[in-house]
């Protein structure tokens, strides 16, 4: 039997992109794929419509979250694949993409246990250009789609280079036992922002092989979800542009969610240009400071390590309060008043001489002691770096243990 796919979509009060992205894989990839879609509480008549698809569509699955409160795609996409999709292989596919003709088959055909396939996107140019994608203009909203010119581009002048690169980004497909077996997306990140970062470099570290199909393609008018208040702008020469047009909901979330990323992997986001991840060692890290600081500074030390001493009680309690609400890291274990020679490695320093040039050390430390590799004591610039124990822990963050 040919495989198929399940398509993972959650959606947020976004229903003309849903429907029209709907469409899209029913009429060029026909009715043989699963479509798995969930209604994240909306208020624009998404839930009316997906039952009435259901109907029509047996190969449709919907899931409707009752609300009051917002789950996120970070939850739904795991409700959908682990309590509704039926085949052995799940895509995780975002609202605002049109499937291209033979965008399943492509990818179908390097998909396997332990790989991970994406989908090349073709975007109008909302963000900078890259290796990874093909920018062209065929609207960016599905009132002003020009379907016909880009699938006569896309049948006679599409002509990629290579098959396959190597990189992962929505859509992205892999079979689902691969999926379950590092325990999905970790909740840390609900509702979303930096999930897909998350898994991505589970993925690597887990073994799994990534794979970019250069002839497998969707049209993504992207940014279609909760993270703008209003549709894309042209600017009088006829480019689109979206920068400082983010919601306070989802700067404010990923901010969270980015400082969370970091508390877990030491390191901000970081891939290649195909956008492979590049994972950073993880080390157990231990911010000895020496004087006192303002609330704001602490907060900006503290995702770096895994732990950080201060003597001030009063500070603790009160960045505490102010951060535990934002975490489910356990900010008890993390900060302490005690110096306590627990950690591999202390840097001890003056928080006050903290600077915009010299924080870059601390933002880059993982990398620092991966080229060191050494045990031993040494100065940079206003830190004492104390490395009693070079050991990795990065390895055991790939399986995400959901209580």
């Amino acid at each position: 039997m040919d495989k198929t796919i399940s398509f993972i979509q959650p959606s947020r009060s976004n229903l003309k992109y849903l429907k029209w992205s709907y469409e899209a894989i029913r009429k060029n990839l026909g009715y043989r794929h699963e479509i798995c879609m969930a209604d994240d509480f909306s208020d624009d008549g998404t839930w009316e419509w997906m039952k009435e698809i259901a109907k029509k569509d047996n190969n449709v699955k919907i899931h409707r979250n009752e609300g009051p409160t917002r789950l996120g795609h970070t939850i739904l996409y795991d409700t959908l694949i682990n309590d509704y999709a039926t085949n052995d292989i799940v895509m995780i596919y975002h609202a605002d993409m049109y499937a291209l003709p033979n965008m399943d088959t492509e990818v179908l055909k390097h998909i396997k246990p332990g790989v991970v396939v994406s989908a090349t996107r073709i975007e109008p140019p909302l963000h900078p250009k890259g290796p990874e994608k093909v920018l062209m203009d065929f609207g960016i909203e599905p009132e002003e789609f020009k379907e016909q010119e880009l699938l006569n581009w896309y049948n006679k002048d599409y002509k990629p280079e290579q098959e396959t690169t190597e990189g992962i980004f929505a859509p992205w497909a892999i079979y689902k036992e691969d999926f379950q077996s590092i325990g999905g997306h970790d909740p840390l990140y609900a509702p979303q922002s930096k999930e897909d970062s998350d898994i991505f470099n589970r993925f690597i570290l887990a073994g799994y092989e990534v794979v970019q199909t250069r002839k497998g393609a969707v049209y993504h008018m992207t940014c279609r979800g909760s993270r703008f208040a209003d549709g894309a702008k042209r600017n009088p020469d006829g480019e689109v542009f979206m920068k400082n047009r983010e919601t306070d909901e989802w700067l404010a979330q990923n901010q969270r969610s980015t400082r969370n990323f970091i508390r877990k992997w030491g390191t901000m986001v970081e891939h290649d240009e195909l956008l492979k991840p590049v994972i950073t060692p993880k080390y157990n890290i231990g911010f000895n400071l020496t004087e006192r600081c303002s609330v704001s500074l602490f907060g900006e030390l503290e995702p770096y390590c895994s732990k950080i001493y201060i003597d001030d009680k009063i500070l603790i309690k009160q960045y505490i309060a102010q951060e535990q609400p934002i975490t489910d890291f356990n900010l008890q274990d993390r900060v302490s008043v005690d110096i306590v020679e627990e950690t591999d490695i202390i840097v001890t320093f003056d928080p006050l001489l903290v600077s915009h040039q010299n924080f870059g050390i601390l933002a880059n430390l993982p990398k620092i002691i991966q080229d060191s590799g050494e045990v031993g004591e040494f100065e940079l610039e206003i830190y004492n770096i104390k490395i009693n124990k070079i050991q990795t822990y990065e390895k055991e963050l790939i399986k995400c243990n959901i209580s």
